[in-house]
Formats: C-alpha cells, structure tokens, sequence
C-alpha cells in the first residue's frame, strides 16, 4: 500500500484539483483565445530554460507556431558532446601503430580524436575551444567565458548557451529524440514544469536520447482537437527541421569559396526567414539529433495524444522521411469507456486522478456535442479506429496497481500483442497514478525504477548496435 505521506498528499490533491476543475467548468472564459495557452503559471511553478550543462541537460524553448501558443523545450544531454565511439578509444597503443594507405601510395597516420578538454560549450562558467556556432558568430576568451557574439536575443542580450560548432563535423554525436508529451488531464500541466523538467532531464540522461517536451494548447480554452493536433503539428516541424538542416549543410559546401560579404548576406536571409523558427535550422537539433529514431512517449493524457500521433505517423507512411517512428512508450494512459473494466469499478475512488476528476476533465476537453466516453479519443478498443493495429509501432505500456485505468490500458496491449506487435506492460506494486511524474513522487525508488526500465526497453529500437539491451 501507499505511505500514509502520499496518501495524506493525494485527499489534499482531490481537493484542490476539483476545486479548479470546477471554476473552468463554469468559467465565461473558453473560446475567447484562440491563441491558447499551454501552462498556468499560478498553478505550478515553472523551471526556466538553461542552455548551458550545469547538471548534464541543456534546455531550451522554442515556440514553433506563429499563430498558436504551441512551443517545445529542447533537452540535450552532455553526451551529445562526445564524439561517436571508437573501439579504439581505450587502445592508445592501437591507435598510434594504426596507418592507413592513401590513394596515391603514400602511408598516412590516422587522425586522433579531439582532446576531452575540447567540448563546444559556450556558457557561464562552461568551458570553451573557441569553437563557435555555424556562422562563427561566437568567439570564446581563454578563460572560457563568452567574449563576444553577433548573435543576440530579441532585447539584446548576448546569448551564453551552448552553439554546435561545424553541424557536419563527423565527430558530433547523433542521438535519438524522443518527443514528450506531459500529463495533467489536458486542463493543467505543462512542458517546463518543475516535474516534467525533472523527468525529461532524467529520461535524457538515461537513454542518452534528446527530448523534445511539447507544450500543447490546454482545455478549456482550445478543446478536442487542439492538444492532439499540436502533437502531430510537432512531429511535422521535426521533419521540416531535419530537411532544413540537409539544405543548409548543401548551402554551406557551396559557400566554400565564397566572399566574406557574400556569407554575411546570406547568413542574414536565413535568419530572418521566420520570426517564430518554423523555417529556421535549430542548430541543437541539426547537430545531434537523429530523427531516423524517433520515440514518442505520452505521460497520462498525454499517452493518448502520442498514441494518435503515431497512428498518423502509420498512416503518413514515407512522407514523414526522414522521421521514423521507431517505438510509443504509453505511460498510465488517460484511457477511458462507457463499459467499466474491472479496476475502473474496483479502485474508482483511488489514489490522485480518481473517476470523478477524470470525469470532469473528459468534459472540459471534448466538445459538448462531441461528448462520449467510446470517444476515439478516449477509448482505444472501440471498433473501425484506422489504421489497423499490426502497422503500430512496437508500444511499452507502464500502469500502476492503484491506478483505475490500469487495465483499459492493459487491455489495449493485449490487442497489440495479438497482431504480433511488441507490446510488453510493465505494472508497478503499490504505485499510484503518475507515480513517476508527479512533483512529489519523482525522487522515490519506484520512480527511478521506472526511468530505468524505460531505458533498457528504448535501447531495443534506438541502439545502432543491436538489441542487446533487449530483456
């Protein structure tokens, strides 16, 4: 059983949490922004973007949409800064006796890779090679701090955060990128959170992954279907960075010989192509990242947002290239019908997200004409849902035992099971609704656990070298 702690913590977050779900109930406010917004700051505290690797994650934010609120933040690991490995890399000895023949005869050494100390960081305190960014727009002091920089932000502050240095170096290190989608019963929550900042740095680190964290129009105020929307208008914006990136690694082999002035100029045209980055390169991404492999993993609700955003990265087929759906991690999906399953009757008064909440959540996302439990939205067993399940990417499903939505979720692995898709369920004893992305959860055993576990299952589809991180 749960700790008299969490149980205490869960009858004070009941309360609290339908006491707000009922003022938007009544609240004149929906529909009035169509922009949107994709947090409530006076709800829960916000973590601020640091592109720098103080704890081994950098982040930034990125707002992708000029018409929505719709924004992302970026979490490269520090991992991304080594170069790829070199089974040479523990033989000096090997590596120094090793020639290679050039083509005209000649016997040449290979190359070493750079020193440890040469990391491209450019940050407060960060340590710096004087490497700067594409357009060389940073230049480092020998004491490692930031000197100068032609690149500013809108107020005209020097930016300090890391830059990659050549973006086709062979040394940059390529990482898998796992899109996030956080919870909070599509009405709350948010991508920089001080809970989803904590689990997406955990996830990043562990996986060696980078993490994009969505921030989804919230409802009232943007109803079914904005959040799902938002989440495949993200997967596209990752394809369109991954094709920006090769034209721009095209356009700077062509720019070789050209002037200095020449250079300046186009450097200005690329940057002022979109205010809001949607035509833009983002360097981090464009460096490091890798969107051959791609994972999305849904927290709550927002399992169902990746779920549907995978069915249409099925149904997309190869226009989605070079993005890849490699595998869906469906944490404590936010699952639903009107024919209750046997927990949904056993555990309706649980721990945290009891029915009644989700009730009331259900109704403040899906439109009032719209209204069912059989939603597709809501329910993934429903009959005719396109397309069919043996085209879904293999899926990890994680419940917990107190949770009443455990076995809808577990229900609908089964059926992926059944077409031969990869669909293992991992269940958590004693463990309660978001018990592994809820503020006042995340530093427990169970917690940490579970990270884990994701990532010896995610290095099964993400790893170049093989399965053998499989169980």
């Amino acid at each position: 059983m749960p700790s008299v702690a969490v149980k205490l913590y869960s009858v004070l977050f009941k309360i609290l949490q339908k006491h707000r779900l009922q003022n938007r109930t009544f609240s004149p406010e929906e529909g009035s922004n169509p922009f949107g917004v994709t947090s409530r700051p006076e709800e829960e505290s916000a973590v601020p973007a640091n592109a720098s690797f103080n704890d081994g994650v950098a982040t930034k934010d990125i707002h992708i949409d000029a018409l929505t609120s719709l924004s992302v933040r970026i979490f490269l690991p520090e991992s991304s800064l080594h170069p790829p490995f070199d089974p040479l890399s523990k033989r000096p000895d090997l590596r120094q006796s090793l020639t290679r023949r050039s083509s005209y005869g000649g016997v040449t050494a290979t190359s070493t890779s750079p020193a440890a100390g040469e990391i491209r960081r450019s940050s407060y305190g960060g340590e710096s090679s004087g490497i700067g960014d594409v357009n060389g727009a940073v230049a480092s002091g020998s004491n490692g701090h930031l000197k100068d920089s032609k690149r500013r932000q809108d107020g005209g502050g020097v930016y300090r955060g890391y830059l990659p240095g050549n973006t086709s170096s062979s040394s940059s290190r390529r990482l898998p990128i796992v899109l996030q989608f956080h919870g909070g019963g599509f009405v709350s929550g948010s991508k920089d959170s001080y809970a989803n900042d904590v689990f997406c740095r955990r996830i990043a680190k562990l996986c060696e992954v980078i993490v994009i964290a969505v921030g989804y129009r919230l409802a009232p105020e943007n109803r079914y279907p904005a959040a799902f929307e938002d989440g495949l208008k993200v997967l596209n914006w990752l394809g369109k960075q991954a094709n920006l990136a090769e034209c721009n690694k095209s356009l700077g082999s062509s720019r070789g010989s050209a002037s200095s002035a020449d250079l300046r100029k186009s450097d200005v045209h690329r940057h002022i192509v979109d205010a809001f980055g949607a035509s833009m390169v983002e360097p981090w991404l464009a460096t490091h990242g890798d969107p051959s492999r791609c994972v999305l993993l849904g927290v709550s609700c927002g399992a169902n947002i990746a779920d549907y955003v995978a069915r249409k990265a099925v149904a997309a087929g190869n226009l989605l290239e070079p993005v890849k759906v490699v595998a869906q991690i469906l944490m404590y999906p936010f699952f639903i019908g009107s024919v209750p399953t046997h927990s949904e009757i056993k555990l309706v008064n649980t721990y945290f997200y009891d029915k009644a909440i989700c009730m009331l959540a259900w109704k403040l996302f899906l439109p009032e004409e719209e209204f069912s439990l059989d939603h597709p939205a809501a329910n993934p067993l429903i009959a005719g849902r396109e397309p069919p399940l043996k085209f879904m990417p293999p899926t990890l499903t994680v419940v917990a035992e107190h949770d009443w939505m455990r076995d809808r979720a577990i229900a609908y692995s089964e059926e992926l099971r059944k077409v031969n898709i990869d669909a293992p369920v991992l269940e958590y004893k004693d463990a309660v609704h978001e018990f592994a992305t809820l503020d006042r959860l995340l530093k427990t055993p169970q917690a940490q656990a579970c990270a884990e576990d994701i990532a010896i299952w995610m290095k099964k589809y993400i790893s170049l070298r093989g399965h053998e991180f499989s169980y």
